[in-house]
């Protein structure tokens, strides 16, 4: 991204840091208090605080770039984002099993995203006190601090976490492997592989934008990818924002760990 374009989105970077704090001490001290929770779609839980957070973001958010469309796992889906050159593609709680059960892998996740890529990204895990803030072309921080994904491309001893079926895969062809407990946040699991605490993530078929996009910028801005087990780079804000299996790890491992899982007759695509 041009000079230009990274200080044209200074302006933004600072407010959405404080809005997304702000839904972050919101969700937190809900988190205390008796929640009214239901079931929608296929089983999934949501909370009231989800709801209240949602409606947080969308109106600060929406102020900020007045111009963005809007696509939140909690908001019905608008078509008018698909014609958005800027869209905001958010998701108030990721992973409200862990959030309404009580543990602290749970993040507000936040991401504006300019022609089908993230260029700016806020991941907050209120809970365990962690703010990761990505631009693109210009880092991204842990708290403040500069953060890089895990170099190397061997793949004994590492640390990988995602759906048991494609961890098994991976236990199966590297016993040594270090197999981690899953983190219930498929944003804060990938943000994991940025600040190398994993080498290796997965997120499992049928992921969707709002549990990606901010931290696909993450990932790739601390030198790893996300991408299909093909290697094909997502876009985001498509009709259907839904996406299958994959992978995300630093740049050579990425490339590794999927010649190994993806059949063998399927080419990369980095």
């Amino acid at each position: 991204m041009p000079a230009s374009d990274r200080a044209a989105l200074a302006g933004i970077v600072a407010p959405l840091v404080d809005v997304v704090r702000s839904a972050g001490a919101l969700a937190l001290e809900a988190s205390r208090k008796p929640l009214k929770t239901w079931t929608k779609g296929h089983d999934s839980p949501v909370s009231e605080v989800d709801i209240a957070v949602d409606v947080l973001l969308k109106e600060r958010l929406t102020a900020i770039v007045p111009d963005a469309g809007w696509l939140s796992e909690e908001t019905e889906d608008d078509p008018a984002r698909l014609s958005a050159h800027r869209v905001w593609i958010v998701d108030p709680i990721d992973g409200t099993r862990a959030f309404i059960a009580g543990r602290s892998d749970w993040t507000i996740s936040v991401a504006l995203v300019e022609d089908g890529r993230p260029i700016v990204a806020a991941l907050y895990a209120p809970a365990s006190e962690e703010f990761f803030l990505g631009i693109a072309g210009a880092g991204v921080t842990r708290n403040g601090q500069a953060i890089r994904a895990s170099v190397g491309e061997e793949l004994a001893g590492v640390r990988v976490s995602g759906p048991k079926r494609l961890v098994d895969e991976i236990a199966a062809a590297m016993p040594d492997a270090v197999i981690v407990p899953r983190v219930h946040s498929l944003a804060l699991r990938l943000a994991r592989v940025a600040d190398a605490t994993l080498d290796v993530a997965f997120a499992g078929g049928a992921s969707h934008d709002w549990d990606l996009a901010a931290a696909d910028l993450l990932v790739h801005e601390a030198g790893g990818l996300l991408t299909t087990l093909e290697g094909a780079t997502l876009t985001y804000n498509g009709a259907v924002p839904t996406h299958g299996t994959l992978v995300a790890a630093g740049r050579a491992r990425h490339r590794a760990v999927s010649k190994l899982l993806r059949p063998s007759d399927a080419p990369m695509r980095l």
